[in-house]
């Protein structure tokens, strides 16, 4: 559908959904499911995926299991591997939206500018940054938490004079061989990018602010007869699928009751994992975290340890003072000259729904009603917004299982409340 289409409507729709990852997907095929096929997905790129057609970066992998990674409603036998790599989830989501028929659902190429609600008529009033306009009952976000890349407030950072992109917009363009490169931030995504680029650059440089946990990724491909085994009996595929689950939760106790296990369950097979690839003192001091378990997010790497101590490979524990039109300055009046700065410094995640403006009774600003504090009931929905509903919205990010599996339950709970 395209935007000359959308801007013929008029009858007012049941439901428009932002976003086409796990969350709009999955609200889409639930409410084709339950009967309901007036409604419009939209999504500003060309294609579906969310963060995972966005996120191509090398190394780019899921750290929570496939087969429960995935939606209960559309179980997937040939997942290749326990822990799926970036392409098979994107082919995957793909796969869901032309196996449900979302396609001629979707309007692609559409930014949301704002979102009003009208109390007469008692609709969501949807323009598009083309200025196009939709109307219906339901609003409900599914842009998530990961969609908009972060760059640091560094000084002098728009004077690099060399290639830098942030993770989330990898430059396949730009070959790292025999580069000089800088990585700014340790987190999820330069866990897995930092080992698959450090063999082919000439020197990579990692910025560190703190250090992270890690355990082991005890991934590994699936065999030809299981996934045989999946197809022939999908019972056994959803037994798998349970045994994943209930080990993950199992360590919700490890977080919130009985903390003493976190100890035993990540921080005792760290310092083994720490004692064992890093032999140097000074090194290992530096990759080792000065909080509690669980402050931060848990890594999953079996090599991010091991290619701190290759000889092309600095890690740089000294805070940046400034970016110059060569490199990086640290606060040490160290000068890094380097060819390209890849940050690897996450999302805005706590700017939910920005840069939208969403507006509801009585001229409520959304962003003037949380003051800089979002909350929401069950994570979705926010006093003074009638029928606005935000898949993976505030204070819902978990730490232990899958978001999809979360995801469902929202979305069950929508159709509930419709």
């Amino acid at each position: 559908m395209n935007n000359a289409a959308a801007q013929k409507i008029t009858t007012p729709l049941t439901a428009i959904i932002i976003g086409t990852g796990f969350a709009g997907i999955g609200m889409a095929i639930k409410l084709r499911q339950a009967g309901i096929t007036d409604f419009t997905i939209l999504e500003k790129a060309q294609d579906v995926g969310g963060v995972w057609r966005d996120n191509s970066y090398p190394g780019a992998a899921c750290d929570v299991p496939s087969h429960l990674y995935s939606f209960s409603f559309a179980p997937n036998p040939e997942w290749t591997r326990i822990f799926a790599s970036q392409a098979e989830i994107y082919s995957y989501l793909q796969q869901c939206a032309h196996q449900y028929q979302l396609i001629a659902h979707i309007q692609f190429g559409a930014e949301v500018q704002q979102a009003t609600y009208n109390e007469a008529d008692s609709l969501w009033q949807v323009i598009l940054s083309d200025g196009s306009q939709l109307h219906a009952a339901l609003l409900i976000s599914a842009t998530g938490q990961l969609s908009r890349p972060a760059l640091p407030k560094l000084d002098g950072i728009e004077t690099f004079q060399g290639r830098a992109f942030h993770s989330a917009n990898w430059d396949h363009s730009y070959d790292l061989a025999g580069k000089r490169v800088a990585v700014v931030g340790t987190g999820a995504s330069a866990i897995q990018f930092v080992p698959a680029i450090a063999g082919t650059v000439e020197q990579l440089t990692v910025f560190q602010r703190s250090p992270a946990y890690l355990k082991k990724r005890p991934d590994r491909a699936y065999k030809n007869w299981q996934k045989s085994l999946f197809r022939k009996l999908p019972w056994a595929m959803k037994l798998h699928r349970a045994g994943i689950y209930l080990r993950y939760e199992a360590q919700a106790l490890a977080f919130t009751r009985f903390k003493g296990l976190m100890k035993l369950a990540v921080g005792r097979p760290f310092e083994k994992m720490l004692a064992k690839d890093i032999a140097d003192t000074k090194l290992r001091a530096q990759l080792t975290p000065d909080y509690p378990i669980g402050c931060k997010r848990i890594l999953l790497s079996n090599d991010y340890l091991k290619t701190m101590t290759q000889a092309n490979v600095e890690l740089v524990t000294n805070s940046i003072s400034r970016v110059t039109a060569d490199g990086i300055e640290t606060s040490d009046g160290v000068q890094h000259p380097v060819d390209a700065i890849i940050y690897g410094t996450g999302f805005a995640a706590t700017e939910f729904l920005a840069p939208m403006r969403i507006t509801g009774r009585a001229g409520l600003d959304l962003n003037e009603t949380w003051q800089g504090r979002a909350q929401a009931y069950l994570g979705m929905s926010v006093p003074g917004f009638p029928n606005l509903f935000m898949l993976y919205g505030p204070n819902t990010n978990l730490g232990h299982n899958s978001i999809v599996y979360m995801l469902e339950s929202q979305i069950a709970h929508v159709l509930r409340c419709y």
